[in-house]
């Protein structure tokens, strides 16, 4: 999920050299994230404060290159407050499980599609956020997926719902891109059958990395 919205969008965009320090930034950034949020939800242990603040330094100094090298994208930061506070907020409560906390984590992420899309073409237009909200719907999906087979195995209500919001998704995607309903309606089926398998949390992992990489193929190949 960190690395999908990003290459999506460099490659829409178009490759810039300003994407290195961009990406540099981004998976700081989320080093920084995860190593608070893990600071967090120990309750603020000294133990965990040496990671947090490095990491929080090192995102800070990189993205101080980022915008001396694009300072009109300090446009984007307003957009990152919601999705990044919750995220904070769950850890420190330790809810980061929570549905509402994964899907908050996944729209951040997702924003990163437009913001490399701006990198490299200079502006942002329909098909960067087409394809945000492509990254956005499959990403969305895979955490109604993968709670419904993991911490909701055996919650049939939970279960509907996960395909439920499949469909809906397959449903909106034939308004992006008519190819795209063939790959969802497949991630609809994957939801509806697998949660029942019992498969281990790795296993479902590994199956994510060709339907990662199918959906953003798709994707770029054919919103326009």
């Amino acid at each position: 999920m960190i690395a999908s919205p990003l290459l999506v969008g460099i490659i829409a965009g178009g490759p810039s050299w300003a994407h290195v320090p961009l990406t540099a930034f981004w998976f700081l950034g989320y080093f920084a994230f995860f190593a608070v949020s893990l600071w967090l939800k120990a309750g603020r242990r000294a133990k965990w404060l040496p990671a947090a603040r490095t990491y929080v330094v090192a995102s800070m100094v990189m993205g101080g290159v980022v915008l001396f090298t694009k300072p009109d994208l300090i446009r984007w930061a307003p957009a990152f407050i919601a999705p990044l506070g919750i995220g904070l907020w769950a850890a420190s409560a330790r809810r980061e499980r929570d549905l509402l906390a994964g899907l908050a984590t996944v729209a951040g992420a997702c924003l990163m599609t437009p913001v490399a899309y701006d990198v490299g073409a200079g502006h942002v237009d329909q098909r960067a956020w087409a394809l945000a909200l492509v990254q956005f719907l499959y990403f969305a999906g895979t955490v109604f997926y993968v709670k419904s087979a993991i911490r909701e195995r055996g919650n049939q209500a939970f279960l509907w719902i996960s395909v439920g919001f499949h469909v809906l998704a397959t449903l909106i995607s034939a308004l992006i891109a008519w190819p795209l309903v063939g790959v969802f309606g497949l991630l609809a089926v994957r939801a509806a059958a697998l949660p029942g398998l019992g498969w281990t949390p790795k296993r479902l992992g590994m199956l994510e990395i060709p339907a990662t990489v199918l959906v953003a193929g798709i994707s770029l190949l054919c919103v326009a």
